[in-house]
């Protein structure tokens, strides 16, 4: 059966102010119906119901996914005690999922990104389910480009390997490219054969534990002990397991060392909405291009901005353009939107100081 595994433990500090340690921003209702961690496990209902959905998040966000997802049994939910990066929360669900499910196939997701051809998504995913399943490999899911994007990682595949399930193309993959600069990116576009790395992923349990041993063998050694233990102890048994694993992503230590990759590509209005920029440019926009998200907002021959706001003040923007304006009960940020990316050294900065960290 399919099982899904939805990634909900990161800090989302691109969307600082809003996102905090407290409320990250896979547990925000950015786009207005539900928060991104809500409407995740509402796009896969059709598909995989509650009892074979899984969440993997911070131990201290347990109780927040549990009132965001009460038909989620709490046995499905696994808090991590220590933020290890993606392959040790991969292995960890892939070992508890087949204690229960021997024969399971997992596809992995996280939990903030948007979608909005839900249906299209959908075919695609039982499609790599159906291919993980013939092939016992591993299948990603790659976005097909639209422009030379400087922000994501980029899969290559064989333009000669293509073969057909369920109606879906589906390739070989050659090689993971890391995040380009714009000429590589310019390349990459040209070529023909690259797609965006959406960072979802399709697998039989056995198959992906198996290149675990192969090429992460101390994660594997170290799930083990997780698989053996009953629910239980299973808190106990995850501080163990994640202190023993190594810090490495499940691209890096797996997908880039595999032989048997194969990947599906998609259009269905992915986004991995990572910054205000994104968000401005997946809102609707009134007649200046601006995005106003704050009923205490008024605007005086402004154009092309966002103004967000979550606390009662009265906004009030003058002569500016290309901005995005967000305010909170505790902080105001303003900045370029083309320079939305540098959020996450702000947050750096504010971390540095006792003073500030109240902040974040």
């Amino acid at each position: 059966m399919l099982h899904a595994v939805i990634m909900a433990g990161g800090a989302g500090t691109r969307f600082w102010p809003e996102s905090t340690k407290k409320t990250p921003k896979q547990f925000l209702s950015l786009f207005g119906d539900g928060t991104m961690l809500q409407t995740t496990v509402r796009r896969i209902e059709a598909l995989v119901p509650a009892d074979r959905v899984w969440i993997i998040t911070n131990e201290r966000y347990v109780d927040l996914v549990r009132e965001q997802l009460p038909d989620i049994s709490g046995e499905n939910i696994i808090g991590e005690p220590l933020a290890k990066d993606t392959a040790p929360c991969v292995a960890a669900a892939a070992a508890l999922i087949q204690r229960r499910d021997a024969d399971a196939t997992m596809a992995v997701l996280p939990a903030d990104h948007l979608i909005s051809d839900n249906t299209t998504f959908l075919s695609i995913l039982q499609a790599a389910a159906e291919k993980a399943r013939q092939s016992e490999g591993l299948v990603t899911i790659g976005i097909k480009p639209t422009r030379p994007e400087t922000g994501y990682g980029y899969i290559e595949f064989d333009k000669d390997s293509e073969e057909t399930i369920a109606g879906h193309t589906v390739r070989k993959v050659v090689q993971f490219r890391e995040k380009p600069d714009i000429t590589t990116a310019r390349q990459f576009i040209y070529a023909g054969r690259f797609l965006w790395n959406s960072g979802m992923f399709v697998w039989q349990v056995d198959a992906i534990l198996k290149e675990f041993e192969k090429h992460l063998p101390k994660v594997a050694e170290a799930v083990a002990g997780l698989r053996a233990a009953g629910n239980d102890g299973q808190q106990d048994a995850l501080k163990t397991y994640y202190q023993a694993c190594p810090s490495i992503s499940i691209d890096y230590g797996i997908m880039e060392q595999a032989e048997k990759v194969f990947v599906l590509p998609g259009s269905f209005g992915w986004s991995d909405v990572g910054s205000w920029k994104a968000l401005y440019e997946l809102s609707n926009k009134d007649e200046r291009g601006n995005v106003l998200q704050n009923s205490n907002t008024v605007t005086e021959n402004v154009s092309n901005s966002l103004v967000h706001g979550t606390g009662n003040k009265m906004i009030a923007l003058v002569g500016v353009e290309n901005l995005a304006v967000v305010e909170t009960k505790d902080a105001i940020l303003v900045c370029n939107l083309d320079q939305a990316q540098g959020v996450k050294q702000v947050v750096k900065k504010l971390e540095n100081s006792e003073e500030t960290k109240k902040f974040l």
